[in-house]
């Protein structure tokens, strides 16, 4: 990509050595070993415990603040039958948070309730006019997942309605927690839970885990609920982009193995529509790319209520229905999100500001958040991209950053502006007066040019390790993917191959993409380059360029008797 960095470590950043003597302890090969080496895995007994993650090391739930009050809570509720609400939010890691927990208190002998709110009729966040309803109903205990944590109102409504509320929740706090009987929140500063990174249904799972350990179970059916469980937080803490790594990777690991054979009617048909090859677990990154925005989908289109029958419906043919129905979900939210990204990048926005607010009134609010990750991955400036709420007249969107800018602390410089803003470092949602979004845009990109330096602009490329196209052997490969799973906080390792020869020209593959041979030194390799069309002038038979590449599994090239890898053209100069 032209104006990209390369970012390269050194030939002799690390004793060859001691990462050969890595590679032959650990049994992965030394470009696997090499990319340890590089991320701070040098000794033998830290690499092992990275590569093999053992549930036994998650930490105990009794370390989050107020697990005690609201297990107790809970057990009384379902032993006394009451009602309960579980209220969680539209997205993936929301959804699958209540079936989580409904999941759990069914098990446990008692049953709930739930309500995800809809997105364009309702926006984020806890309402109390729901809370009054669940009043009404005769609802005695509610439950947040994946919210509430800034819902302070909302939870002395409750309170003044006689409602206990247990928020659990991941997003960061407000000065002042809720007044809810429990606040489960690894963010709190108050509490001392070492993984500050998970997700909602993270949190949820350990609210689980604290309840079923107070439960007369068997040790057997213990083990055997929680891999069930794992199996929705592995999809959650993948799709909603949290750092897979500690506490998480451990999940994710162990839940994702889970999902080769889903025994679940609503997996099975996601899995099916979304085109994973039967019988094999999925990778983050397919759940990522083609399990998440699925599930995403409904709650972006339509109602995220179909989400929860999917996962709850012991009916085939019922669970076959609202896959597909995710799936047109799907197709009309790329459709319409490619709409909005074009008329973003036609807008008359300053694009070299340090960082950009879009909004259009006619926008589609289900797309701004991917909308705005489009841009932020094209552009390379943090950016909000907003569109009208028709029955308030207020602007409402998503914004996305990127590394070295913290998005709500961006936010909590101008608070004043915002009727609710709400998120996290890299992801955050706003509320504001339409007629205040030029007001934003001005000093949202004021106050980015105050923190980001001009090399924060351009692309950059994190190389992990050197590497001669004939160490690609099968070992090497297999041992480089055991350093999965890959996402945000363990990216997938970036190869740097030199003075490699095109050996013969680039082909296009659907339009958009190419697959290109290249030769050194006698070995061939043939690289996949996803969205690089546009860039095959530059590969000319015969040209000599320095690639970097990354390897990833290929499970449809494995199911045809192939080998079960390819590599990834990622940039070259």
């Amino acid at each position: 990509m032209p104006g990209s960095r390369w970012l390269v470590p050194s030939p002799d950043s690390f004793d060859s050595t001691a990462v050969a003597g890595l590679a032959r302890d650990l049994g992965v090969g030394v470009l696997a070993a090499r990319v340890l080496a590089r991320r701070g895995l040098l000794d033998p007994a830290a690499a092992r415990r990275f590569l093999s993650p053992s549930l036994a090391d998650l930490h105990p739930p009794a370390l989050l603040r107020d697990i005690e009050p609201a297990v107790d809570r809970l057990l009384a509720a379902i032993s006394n039958h009451e009602k309960i609400l579980i209220y969680g939010d539209y997205d993936v890691d929301g959804t699958l948070s209540v079936v989580l927990l409904l999941k759990i208190v069914e098990l446990a002998g008692g049953s709930a309730g739930y309500h995800v709110p809809h997105r364009l009729k309702d926006g984020y966040g806890m309402r109390t006019d729901v809370v009054e309803q669940a009043a009404a109903e005769g609802v005695r205990l509610i439950v947040s997942v994946d919210t509430g944590i800034r819902a302070a109102a909302v939870v002395e409504r409750a309170g003044e309605l006689g409602i206990d509320v247990i928020v659990t929740d991941h997003h960061l706090p407000e000065s002042v927690l809720p007044r809810a009987l429990a606040v489960l929140n690894p963010n709190r500063p108050d509490c001392a839970y070492p993984e500050k990174d998970l997700c909602g249904a993270g949190v949820a799972f350990k609210l689980a885990q604290a309840l079923v350990a107070r439960l007369d179970w068997a040790p057997a059916k213990v083990q055997r609920i929680s891999a069930s469980l794992l199996k929705l937080v592995a999809i959650a803490t993948v799709a909603d982009v949290v750092p897979l790594t500690g506490e998480n990777r451990a999940m994710v690991k162990h839940g994702l193995a889970g999902l080769s054979d889903p025994r679940n009617p609503g997996l099975r048909a996601l899995f099916q529509v979304a085109g994973l090859t039967p019988g094999v677990a999925p990778t983050a990154r397919q759940v990522g790319f083609q399990i998440g925005p699925r599930v995403n989908a409904a709650g972006r289109m339509d109602t995220a209520q179909q989400v929860i029958e999917l996962f709850l419906t012991a009916d085939a043919a019922r669970a076959e229905t609202l896959a597909h129905s995710l799936d047109e979900h799907n197709t009309e939210r790329q459709r319409t999100g490619a709409a909005t990204l074009d008329a973003c990048l036609r807008a008359p926005e300053d694009q070299a500001a340090a960082a950009l607010v879009y909004y259009g009134e006619d926008w589609h609010r289900g797309v701004l958040g991917i909308v705005a990750n489009r841009l932020v991955e094209r552009l390379h400036r943090p950016v909000f991209v907003l569109g009208l709420d028709q029955s308030s007249g207020m602007a409402q969107g998503s914004g996305r950053s990127l590394d070295g800018f913290h998005l709500l602390e961006a936010l909590e410089s101008m608070p004043e502006l915002f009727v609710r803003f709400g998120g996290h470092r890299y992801a955050a949602g706003v509320t504001l007066e339409a007629a205040r979004v030029d007001e934003f845009r001005r000093r949202f990109a004021d106050y980015a040019a105050t923190r980001l330096a001009p090399e924060d602009f351009l692309p950059s490329h994190t190389v992990d390790a050197r590497a001669e196209l004939r160490e690609l052997t099968e070992q090497a490969v297999d041992g480089v993917l055991r350093l999965g799973p890959f996402g945000h906080g363990n990216r997938e390792p970036l190869f740097l191959a030199a003075g490699v020869e095109v050996a013969a020209p680039p082909v296009l593959m659907k339009e958009k993409h190419l697959r290109v041979a290249v030769r050194q030194a006698g070995r061939s390799v043939t690289l996949k380059g996803w969205n690089l069309a546009a860039r095959a002038a530059e590969l000319p038979l015969g040209a000599r360029v320095d690639i970097l590449f990354s390897l990833e599994e290929d499970a449809y090239s494995a199911s045809r008797g192939y080998p079960g890898w390819c590599a990834v053209l990622r940039d070259w100069r």
